[in-house]
């Protein structure tokens, strides 16, 4: 509890800072037209894209392992986009020095194979199990006495 509190604390401190640093700064308008446009991507191209996915992956037998690879390529995509969307070669070259778009491309790569390895494996031990013959065939009247019947 007390843990609760003292985390609350904190973070109406965090809110206060914000707010003060936001009104002396003079830049509601420029956080008020990002936030609108946070909604606006959010609401707009996100969320349908999600839906959209989710009722694609929803009658695949390995939905769970493609639900898996599509959170970690978002996380991935939303770590780098930053450097993804960058304006033109920097006039510094050590800052950016490696080629970011075929790293990301090389990362997306990765999980696919990851998932395409996963989802494989799943399916291969599924059909494994499925189709091994048992041991033995019980026969009626072959139950031993005080064993239940399978």
């Amino acid at each position: 509890m007390r843990l609760r509190i003292v985390t609350g604390a904190v973070g109406l401190a965090l809110m206060g800072v914000g707010a003060s640093l936001l009104v002396n700064g003079g830049q509601i308008r420029d956080v008020a037209l990002w936030l609108a446009g946070a909604i606006v991507i959010h609401d707009g191209i996100i969320a349908p894209v999600v839906l959209g996915v989710g009722l694609l992956v929803a009658g695949l037998p390995a939905r769970g392992t493609v639900r898996g690879a599509l959170i970690t390529a978002g996380c991935l995509t939303l770590v780098a986009l930053p450097v993804l969307l960058r304006p033109g070669t920097p006039r510094n070259t050590s800052v950016l020095p490696l080629d970011y778009p075929r790293n990301w491309l090389l990362t997306m790569a990765a999980v696919a194979v990851a998932t395409a390895a996963l989802g494989g494996s799943r399916w291969l031990w599924s059909r494994r199990a499925r189709f091994r013959p048992h041991w033995r065939v019980r026969r009626r009247g072959d139950e031993r006495p005080g064993r239940l019947r399978r």
